[in-house]
């Protein structure tokens, strides 16, 4: 297979994934991987397939022992390049597979803030992900009790690994989750409040 095709690795990704929400996660992380490949000279196709598939096998495996090493076994069983496995294994500190490449270090720094901001989003009274503020962002990551289950010390790391600023990191990935909104849910439905 070498590098996947959008539908191939979509493919992959809904034969492991069942959940929407999951399945939306991956649709923001390739949204935002496009972004950055555009801004830092990789190849949005390659750098998108990556931010596609890196959960890819979390609902199956969701343990610390099993993902991603399992997802990036199942990969290799597929022939999927080398260079995609070794970005989807360094997307989490505790795999101890290091960052080397600008797009492994660009998956790490995006994934927990597609997470963050999608949280950010749905609090706001319009739910569109546009619509969320840099500065408001950044107050929520003090609150400890809003999206609890995202890794503050990951969120701040991710950027300073990428060599861009927290703030820029924040505006590129917002911008690139709108670009996408309507598949995320987050282009500005209003919640009946009943």
């Amino acid at each position: 297979m070498g590098i996947p095709t959008r539908d191939e690795a979509w493919t992959i990704l809904t034969e492991f994934t069942q959940g929407d929400a999951l399945r939306k996660h991956a649709l923001s992380v390739e949204a935002a991987m496009r972004a950055y490949a555009t801004r830092l000279g990789g190849d949005p196709d390659v750098w998108g397939v990556t931010g596609l598939l890196h959960d890819f096998d979390y609902e199956k495996y969701p343990s610390l022992e099993d993902h991603p090493f399992r997802g990036a076994e199942i990969l290799a069983e597929r022939n999927v390049d080398d260079e995609i496995r070794t970005a989807i294994l360094g997307h989490g500190n505790h795999t101890g597979v290091p960052r080397e490449t600008t797009m492994a270090k660009a998956l790490f720094a995006v994934d927990e803030l597609c997470g963050f901001l999608t949280a950010c989003a749905l609090v706001r009274p319009t739910r569109r992900v546009a619509d969320v503020p840099v500065k408001s962002v950044k107050k929520k990551m003090k609150d400890k009790a809003f999206a609890r289950a995202v890794n503050r010390d990951d969120l701040r790391n991710g950027p300073e690994e990428l060599g861009v600023t927290l703030e820029d990191h924040i505006e590129v990935v917002r911008d690139a989750m709108a670009g996408v909104a309507k598949e995320l849910g987050l282009a500005g439905e209003e919640v009946s409040r009943g």
